[in-house]
């Protein structure tokens, strides 16, 4: 199991999470991964940095792989997002992929188009891999459907056809996943509960593809300033996977979230300031056979973590 790395766009500056990046390479860890979000989840993150523009300079500044979650349809149109990909592809090949999700409307909405229903999202989640795969193949693509595209080709694309994860939060969807998604990438849920997500894709035809699992977590020097800076810094993303794909703003997130307490953190995020506790985890989390985890510190001091983790957990998960 590889562990990679989590650049939280949301919040930190893109200058910063650069500085990170190569810290965590140099470090041990295998991997990096981002999201790709136009807002924060609330005020207090405060900032959204542009991923596909800080991937080209991650990329350059380390050597090992990076990962995003992105959602093309709306935000996106599929044939951008397939150029993207390429671009990044020929300049770094073997070094770079993705998992696409049906989207949060917190990000999407910024086009002003109606938000879909979850089904129609799905849908045109489908269409959209269809039409980034055919244009990765060499084809002229002309769509129409949920996603418009007329004699789209790509004339630069990369050796090998990118893998396209799928990204799911529920049974039913990476069900639906397993049929066409390359890998599942989700995340880890209380109580193991992700196991059953990664049960269904397999189920649905994922069996033997690959799977990511992000962790959110949050580690300090002591139990109450973690699960503090959990809270102040998480509790919005606590919240049903229902929910977070219907909220427009991060102030209407910090509504619904205005009575989650600090306990109700625990679980969704695993909090902790021992570094053997993370390690059990991790170690359960390796028993599902996944892939990679994707570490997310949800709170501060980055650095700490990177190297705390790099001294005491990396080796120990390692060395089985």
């Amino acid at each position: 199991m590889r562990l990679a790395y989590h650049c939280s766009h949301e919040q930190f500056a893109p200058s910063e999470l650069l500085a990170l990046a190569r810290r965590a390479e140099a470090a041990g860890f295998d991997a990096v991964t981002c999201s790709d979000h136009f807002h924060p989840w609330n005020e207090r993150q405060g900032h959204s940095g542009h991923a596909w523009t800080w991937l080209g300079a991650a990329l350059q500044a380390t050597s090992c792989g990076f990962g995003v979650v992105t959602a093309p349809g709306q935000r996106y149109h599929p044939a951008v997002h397939a150029q993207a990909v390429a671009t990044l592809l020929e300049l770094f090949p073997g070094r770079f992929w993705l998992a696409i999700g049906s989207g949060e409307l917190l990000n999407e909405g910024i086009t002003g188009e109606p938000w879909p229903l979850k089904q129609r999202r799905n849908e045109r989640l489908r269409e959209c891999a269809e039409v980034m795969r055919a244009l990765w193949a060499g084809e002229t693509v002309t769509h129409r459907g949920l996603v418009q595209v007329e004699a789209a080709q790509l004339y630069t694309r990369p050796r090998e056809r990118p893998a396209l994860f799928g990204a799911a939060m529920t049974a039913a969807t990476a069900r639906w996943l397993g049929g066409w998604a390359d890998g599942l990438i989700t995340a880890a849920q209380p109580d193991q509960g992700h196991a059953r997500v990664i049960e269904a894709f397999r189920e649905g035809g994922g069996a033997g593809k690959p799977v990511h699992l992000k962790v959110q977590l949050a580690y300090a020097r002591d139990e109450a300033t973690a699960l503090h800076e959990a809270w102040a810094q998480w509790r919005t993303n606590v919240l049903a996977s229902e929910v977070l794909a219907e909220l427009r703003t991060p102030g209407q997130f910090e509504a619904a979230a205005e009575f989650v307490t600090p306990e109700a953190i625990r679980g969704p995020v695993r909090v902790a300031a021992d570094l053997s506790q993370h390690a059990e985890w991790l170690a359960k989390d390796a028993e599902l056979g996944i892939d990679l985890v994707s570490l997310h510190q949800v709170g501060g001091e980055q650095g700490r973590f990177i190297d705390d983790f790099a001294a005491k957990v990396l080796p120990q998960l390692r060395n089985g």
